[in-house]
């Protein structure tokens, strides 16, 4: 081929090249420039709150049961403890006890806490109200079924010196829809030697009048009982009670004793 016809063949297949690399620069758009504003602000104003991230039972310390979260700053109330305002609170508070039942995801309120320097049990009695115990087994309180909060009747069982002198037991019930603040409860070995719960001691939410009445009859009583209400029967208002043990005038048909300090009463012959 002459020299001619590949210098020609040459500069064409340059052109179509060059041609080629500029129509495809002309084509792709321009590098996209991206520019670092740095940290956004979110879209939602947030306020870090200290909320339970696990279930505290009433009467327990809160120990590590606490954390900070993040919530909408327009849905803070006022009772929420907030990092803003107390900035310690997680150390601070994870001693404290809690005055209920709480669990994992509420926020931590200090109206559910008991005071530095209170007891537990003055702290969760209203006001006006008394606490006092009284001795229980398995036989005599629903067979360990009844729990803190529950409502029971307390029934009185005596022995009965009936006319002629055979002996009886009389039953009545006293106090009517209690509830019960607080059982201890112990471990105990059975005959087969399985673990068991077992509560000696129930503490009653009373007022002064039916503290005085218990009072009475766990002196009187050979055995006093408490009798578990279902849920729907707690709402009963202005229930009659054994006021008679504290009024001093005994029951209607009996004659009240009082020997070597023990207090008793008898049916009064006819």
């Amino acid at each position: 081929m002459p020299a001619s016809r590949l210098i020609i063949l040459s500069v064409a297949v340059a052109a179509a090249g060059g041609a080629g690399y500029v129509a495809k620069n002309m084509v792709a758009p321009p590098p996209q420039v991206v520019v670092d504003s740095g940290p956004q602000a979110p879209a939602v104003a947030l306020q870090d709150v200290l909320v339970l991230s696990g279930d505290v039972p009433m009467g327990n310390p809160i120990q590590n049961n606490i954390a900070w979260q993040s919530w909408p700053a327009d849905g803070v109330n006022a009772n929420f403890i907030t990092r803003t305002a107390e900035p310690e609170a997680l150390d601070k508070l994870k001693s404290s006890v809690a005055r209920v039942a709480m669990y994992a995801g509420e926020p931590l309120r200090r109206s559910k806490l008991i005071g530095e320097g209170q007891s537990f049990m003055s702290s969760i009695l209203p006001s006006g109200m008394r606490a006092v115990a009284t001795a229980i087994s398995a036989d005599t309180s629903a067979g360990g079924f009844i729990l803190p909060n529950d409502f029971v009747d307390v029934i009185m069982t005596r022995r009965a010196d009936a006319a002629g002198g055979a002996a009886g037991f009389n039953t009545e019930t006293i106090l009517k829809n209690i509830r019960v603040l607080a059982i201890d409860q112990t471990i105990q070995e059975d005959e087969e030697g399985k673990k068991t719960r077992v509560g000696q001691t129930a503490t009653l939410e009373l007022t002064p009048k039916q503290a005085e009445i218990i009072t009475v009859a766990q002196q009187m009583a050979d055995r006093l009982t408490l009798a578990l209400r279902a849920v729907a029967d707690t709402q009963e208002k202005n229930l009659s009670e054994a006021d008679y043990l504290v009024s001093g005038n005994g029951r209607r048909g009996t004659v009240r004793l009082i020997k070597s300090g023990e207090v008793s009463e008898v049916g009064a012959r006819k």
